[in-house]
């Protein structure tokens, strides 16, 4: 590097002295090697084939868990060897024996395990414990050759087996249980049965619910509390407002015998008197005005006598009528009070008073009809103009102040002709968000003519209809 030593331009120094030794040393080595003549190589003795079992040819690390004492040398360190001569210096020297892993599947081939040992007759005595609780000491086997004496140094814990199956071993314990017979199980006790006390009441009831035609009969016979007003009403004209009055008043009252009425407030000639009830008699709502004072002052038998001269009664008896005034100009008498003193007359004989409303919702006698009523029935057909004639009369009633008889109200949609109605599912589905459940009564060919109504002449259907559409009328104020 340009006679320099270190290459970065600085000049040359003399070597240093242990350079020079070293170099003298290494050139003396080499030139001794040259002279001394090179002995022939010796030929090494062939290595014995290695078997299993046998120890290597190569000295191993000392194991200290081997159970041999002589051959434990511990851990301090070994004299020094005697000199061997070189024909003997490679000769094999022993090692201790490699521990026998007993799941070898080598070992297990070369070695035929050990017969069972015999079963007892009966079993023995409990083997001993070695120290541990509930851990029996273990017979010696091919799984622990020979018994290791109790040493100081600590044991390494064992591997973990291979899955393979394990040889037959012989357990006393387990033998002997098996050989014991089996005890059978004593058959279970049956629980003795609960005794209902002295004097415990028994109440017989079904276990399934009864039919729907019987529960509103049941709710038809039961106690109302007190009178009640059932006001049927549509501005709408041709809604079946008459045939629901009287088909009302007629299923009710076969089912409670009596105190059923159905009353014609129409101020415009009204048919209720004459599709109901037989006519015995021409009077009507206006007859009864005229002696209203003197039978209002009447109690008991003598009032019920006295006002049966003014009321019709069906053929079957099951309900009476109060036929409504023919002359038109009639309806400038019916105003608010007048209304309100035929209502208390007629409840103190008459459980159930089912009124025929008008069209003219600006009426006096209808208004208090409505704030008079218990049940607002709203009866509409399956048509676009019934059905929003009736929306509009429950947002009239809701603006003047009876949004409760609103919500508590029942839809009764009646069914004008045979076969499938395409909007009869729609206004069913919008009427129940307005009022508080639907009913609907199928066609009956009796009532297409128009004339007087029996009910004995319905379909069976439609009696069964009607006593449900009757008992959710009723079902509120049922006690």
């Amino acid at each position: 590097m340009d006679g320099t030593e270190t290459g970065w331009g600085r000049p040359a120094e003399p070597a240093p002295r242990w350079r020079a030794l070293l170099d003298r040393a290494r050139h003396g080595a080499r030139a001794a090697a040259e002279e001394t003549p090179a002995e022939p190589e010796r030929e090494m003795p062939p290595a014995p084939p290695q078997q299993f079992g046998q120890p290597l040819p190569s000295r191993r690390p000392y194991n200290p868990l081997d159970p041999r004492p002589a051959q434990q040398p511990g851990y301090e360190q070994r004299p020094p060897e005697p000199q061997r001569p070189p024909e003997q210096q490679f000769e094999p020297r022993p090692m201790p024996q490699r521990p026998i892993n007993p799941l070898d599947p080598r070992h297990q081939a070369r070695q035929a395990p050990p017969p069972p040992a015999p079963i007892p007759a009966h079993p023995g005595p409990q083997p001993e414990t070695n120290g541990r609780r509930g851990v029996p000491e273990q017979p010696h086997s091919f799984f622990s050759p020979a018994p290791a004496p109790a040493r100081s140094t600590p044991v390494a814990p064992p591997a973990p087996p291979a899955p393979l199956a394990p040889p037959q071993r012989d357990y006393p314990q387990i033998r002997a249980s098996a050989v014991a017979p089996v005890r059978p199980s004593p058959a279970p006790v049956p629980a003795p049965a609960p005794t209902s006390p002295a004097g415990a009441r028994i109440e017989w009831r079904q276990t399934e619910p009864a039919g729907e035609m019987d529960r509103a009969v049941a709710v038809l016979r039961r106690k109302l509390g007190k009178p009640r007003v059932l006001a049927f009403a549509n501005p709408k004209g041709g809604v079946h407002k008459t045939t629901a009055t009287v088909l009302a008043a007629a299923t009710i009252g076969s089912v409670r015998g009596r105190g059923v009425l159905a009353w014609d407030d129409n101020e415009l000639r009204g048919t209720l008197g004459l599709r109901a009830g037989s006519a015995r008699h021409a009077r009507t709502i206006k007859h009864l005005l005229a002696d209203l004072m003197s039978i209002e002052n009447l109690h008991g038998d003598g009032l019920l006598s006295e006002l049966d001269a003014y009321l019709r009664h069906a053929s079957d008896g099951s309900y009476d009528v109060l036929a409504g005034e023919e002359n038109p100009r009639f309806a400038q008498r019916l105003d608010q009070g007048t209304v309100r003193r035929v209502m208390d007359l007629l409840r103190r004989t008459h459980d159930v008073i089912c009124v025929d409303t008008g069209n003219n919702v600006e009426s006096v006698n209808w208004q208090t009809v409505m704030r008079q009523a218990d049940q607002l029935v709203i009866t509409t057909v399956p048509r676009e103009d019934a059905a929003f004639t009736a929306d509009w009369m429950l947002d009239v009633l809701d603006e003047s102040g009876m949004g409760d008889l609103v919500a508590n109200a029942v839809t009764l949609i009646s069914c004008p002709s045979p076969g499938p109605l395409p909007m009869l599912a729609d206004f069913a589905k919008h009427f129940a968000t307005r009022t508080r459940g639907v009913a609907v009564v199928p066609y009956d060919p009796s009532l297409e003519v128009g004339s007087s109504i029996e009910y004995q002449d319905l379909q069976p259907e439609t009696k069964q209809a009607w006593l449900k559409a009757a008992s959710m009328m009723i079902e509120p104020f049922a006690e």
